[in-house]
């Protein structure tokens, strides 16, 4: 942290490093420069600051310029993947639940390349691939292997197994049956449809992508599927949360895990902190950098 940095800086730049996508970390970089400190001795540093926003603006237009979903996509934190049979509706549903525009048609094998949403979720980013469905000669195996969420998008129990056979290789990741186009079926249809993909035990949920009927659902379920907690922070004395946007850790981490996610090094400065929330045994409870978080506990740091 700068000599005099304020905790608006420390707090966008944490932002900035925590980022997932390139448009977060412009973002956090512009309230950098807004809050960053005005003395001399700052200088470099505002230059930059400035040098790196440019220099990311003018990744993010090239990057518009390059074909859409081409190999070698990064993969965030948190990452799920759409897959499924031609027609199953994955398009639909990315554009559903995320901010992601790909093509949708009648027709099969619309999608061709991998297409990338990005689903904000109470504050964090979950990153959405729809990949080319499952028996197209352009289907990644190795996004597959690699996903810690596999989101199975079907339309007919029948689909489901052959699906299963070709993603066996990811043992570890979460699987979620999602049985799309549930808006062409009658309440009876539905039921009995329910009842059998119970009788099988699959971890499964019914959705419309055209009608947006359990859409929320499953986005919790979705982010439900990663070992996560949310910590929020504000400023000493202040009632309001700094911002929507949390500090999403592992399980088991600390308030000195949360400083460090904020700003490395900042934990170092901190003297004690209070939180309120469920880690806490009362509002305000003054607690060592040592104390274990939970998911949406609200911190204040003190600093020396």
């Amino acid at each position: 942290m700068p000599i005099n940095a304020n905790f608006e800086y420390a707090n966008a730049e944490g932002r900035y490093h925590s980022a997932q996508t390139d448009e977060e970390k412009v973002l956090a970089l512009e309230e950098m420069i807004r809050t960053m400190p005005t003395h001399k001795g700052a200088e470099t540093l505002r230059k930059n600051i400035r040098t790196r926003y440019k220099k990311l603006k003018l990744e993010i237009a090239k990057s518009k310029k390059r074909t859409k979903g081409k190999a070698g996509i990064r993969k965030q934190d948190l990452q799920a993947v759409l897959i499924g049979l031609t027609n199953s509706g994955k398009s639909s549903l990315l554009k559903a639940i995320t901010n992601a525009t790909p093509q949708i048609a009648s027709y099969g094998f619309t999608t061709t390349q991998p297409e990338v949403g990005t689903l904000g979720y109470e504050g964090c980013s979950i990153q959405i691939i729809d990949m080319p469905p499952i028996f197209s000669p352009n289907f990644n195996k190795g996004i597959i292997n690699s996903a810690d969420t596999l989101l199975i998008i079907v339309e007919k129990i029948s689909d489901i197994q052959p699906i299963l056979e070709q993603i066996k290789q990811n043992k570890k990741a979460e699987k979620i049956i999602v049985f799309n186009k549930i808006d062409l079926y009658s309440e009876d249809i539905k039921r009995k449809i329910s009842e059998t993909l119970k009788s099988k035990r699959y971890n499964h949920i019914m959705v419309s992508a055209k009608t947006g009927e359990r859409l929320e659902e499953l986005k919790e379920r979705i982010f439900k599927t990663f070992p996560v907690i949310r910590v929020y922070t504000r400023h000493p004395g202040k009632k309001e949360k700094n911002d929507n946007k949390p500090v999403v850790l592992q399980k088991q981490s600390t308030l000195e895990d949360v400083a460090e996610k904020i700003l490395h090094g900042y934990s170092k400065k901190v003297k004690f902190a209070k939180i309120t929330g469920p880690s806490a045994k009362f509002k305000n409870q003054k607690v060592g950098l040592k104390h274990l978080v939970k998911d949406k506990d609200i911190v204040e740091f003190f600093t020396e």
